[in-house]
């Protein structure tokens, strides 16, 4: 899915499109709604998870000054967290579901657009090209441990509890799912 050249600040960067792109569409009110916000979801999941479990794990470890610059983007991703989980307890169909949906999307924004400015070139500069293409193949690894959208007919399994869960526990799964990865894998 990823190539060699492929870098974690890069591939954060992308998810953080794909992101905005998915706002974008659920403020248009283009396709299913309820899917949309799913898959929103499962991928802020991912992506907030691996950057906690493995980006901003080894940074605050390992880079002087690196708490400074985390620290913010930590409280960030809280407030989001929360904005998106109290979307998902409104549901799609609330009538207050678009108003908040527009909070929440600046706010993720605006979390994006900080990481972007602040901390990604902070990383640039304190981590190595080779760090960081190992840190993508972690990121990657944490994606393939995420939950991906059920299919329609799965019924009650495992996996359509997981993606139709709150989304803090969606959160709280990925996490677990990354450090077993990370503990089975060594790093």
């Amino acid at each position: 899915m990823g190539n060699l050249d492929e870098n974690a600040i890069d591939l954060l960067t992308a998810q953080h499109e794909q992101i905005r792109h998915l706002l974008d569409k659920l403020k248009a009110g283009q396709d299913d709604k309820r899917e949309l916000f799913t898959e929103m979801v499962r991928l802020l999941a991912v992506h907030e998870t691996a950057e906690e479990e493995v980006v901003h794990a080894v940074a605050r470890r390992s880079a002087f000054g690196a708490d400074e610059i985390i620290r913010p983007r930590l409280v960030e991703e809280n407030a989001v967290k929360h904005a998106l989980a109290e979307l998902y307890d409104l549901g799609v169909d609330h009538p207050e579901f678009d108003t908040k949906l527009v909070d929440f999307a600046a706010a993720f924004t605006a979390h994006a657009a900080n990481e972007e400015t602040e901390e990604f070139p902070f990383l640039r500069k304190q981590f190595s090209v080779n760090q960081l293409e190992r840190w993508a193949g972690m990121l990657r690894a944490a994606e393939k441990v995420a939950p991906t959208r059920p299919h329609p007919h799965a019924g009650e399994t495992g996996l359509a509890n997981l993606v139709t869960s709150p989304p803090l526990a969606v959160f709280d799964r990925v996490r677990d799912a990354v450090r077993d990865w990370r503990h089975t894998n060594g790093h």
